[in-house]
């Protein structure tokens, strides 16, 4: 699992490739706060290329989430493959955070 990231006007478009489980997922968020600044007004983060997430994951997701909120910052999903979008529905995460099916869509809904 990897995290890469750029920036478009004020919102940083973090993109995560691979698995994010138990065993990674420390990892991913030290890696996803570690791209984000606090003078970024908000954050997407791109599941384009991620195949897998486990519940693990799901609450790094959901800690960023509230931090982000807490802070002020708009926060959104993207690009999920029809599996865990489905987790995320299933689990009502869909609910509380914002998922496009593409990062031009994330990233309009973000800046507005």
């Amino acid at each position: 699992m990897e995290i890469s990231a750029d920036r478009d006007g004020g919102a940083v478009i973090a993109r995560a490739n691979g698995r994010i489980d138990s065993s990674n997922s420390r990892e991913f968020h030290s890696s996803l706060e570690a791209v984000i600044d606090e003078d970024d007004s908000a954050v997407v983060l791109d599941f384009e290329d991620v195949s897998y997430i486990s519940s693990a994951g799901m609450r790094v997701i959901l800690l960023t989430a509230k931090g982000l909120q807490s802070s002020g910052m708009k926060f959104a999903l993207c690009s999920m493959n029809d599996s865990i979008r489905e987790v995320f529905k299933i689990s009502g995460f869909d609910k509380i955070i914002q998922i496009h099916g593409s990062q031009s869509d994330a990233l309009a809904a973000v800046s507005a």
